[in-house]
């Protein structure tokens, strides 16, 4: 066997075991889930592994807040960590079924394509759209990562970041995507400052050449923004001075939007 077969084989070896502790670590949590509580053994058991394989996946899970232990008994529950994940995987799917209705009214009075973006680490990523009449051949957004200083969707997602957040993200590099991109990080900040204050934001050709659009904040019930609503479209249909008063408009859906979400009850 040549050098590199050996490599090879140690590194599908490597993955494969990776791959091995990932799918144990999920069934971890499944039994917990389904127990509600188990000591060491009987998850090894259950594994059919031998104990201290177990007390490694614990403890990695433990670290990461998904499992916690009764000292008292020794027992191990499901942790904080997996309320926090559940928690905003209710979110996006409370957000994405709660907008229908809104994003289609609007895109049906717009002619334009509506979506609904999330933060995802350093991007805006779209988890919900509806298209108008006039969008039948526009590109589809849905699922799609896109820059949050080069769209009016992350623009809005990033103004409302907490402080230390929003400059830890101001601090990389912003990549130029057109001539219109903002890459200066003075004039960023001054832009997410005036949509905070304004309540929308505008991105006029700074992802794409002729593409314009707006965004305005979803909030959840304690006041949180948990998402952007956006209407974007061609700019020769979108033209640069209709694009305040679109704003004006995306922000009234998202109003809506962030009722449905329980924000002002």
């Amino acid at each position: 066997m040549t050098t590199d077969e050996t490599t090879h084989e140690r590194a599908s070896k490597g993955s494969t075991g990776a791959i091995q502790s990932v799918d144990r670590a999920v069934s971890v949590l499944e039994i917990l889930a389904r127990l509600g509580e188990a000591g060491v053994t009987e998850i090894a058991d259950e594994l059919e592994v031998h104990k201290s394989t177990a007390f490694r996946l614990l403890g990695v899970l433990e670290n990461r807040g998904l499992v916690s232990q009764a000292q008292d008994r020794g027992k191990y529950f499901l942790g904080a960590g997996v309320l926090r994940l559940a928690g905003a995987a209710a979110v996006r799917l409370d957000i994405s079924q709660e907008g229908v209705p809104v994003c289609r009214e609007l895109a049906d009075e717009l002619g334009e394509t509506v979506n609904i973006a999330v933060l995802d680490d350093n991007a805006a990523v779209n988890i919900m759209q509806a298209r108008g009449s006039a969008s039948v051949t526009a590109q589809n957004w849905l699922g799609r990562r896109t820059p949050l200083h080069a769209t009016s969707s992350g623009k809005v997602l990033l103004a409302h970041l907490p402080m230390t957040l929003r400059e830890g993200l101001l601090a990389r590099a912003l990549a130029r995507y057109t001539e219109h991109t903002l890459t200066s990080t003075a004039m960023l900040r001054a832009e997410l400052d005036a949509t905070c204050a304004q309540g929308f934001a505008i991105a006029a050709e700074e992802l794409e050449l002729g593409l314009h659009a707006v965004a305005a904040p979803v909030r959840a019930h304690d006041g949180r923004v948990i998402g952007a609503l956006s209407v974007s479209g061609p700019a020769y249909r979108l033209e640069r001075d209709r694009l305040p008063e679109l704003a004006a408009r995306t922000a009234l859906a998202a109003d809506e939007l962030s009722r449905r979400m329980g924000y002002g009850f």
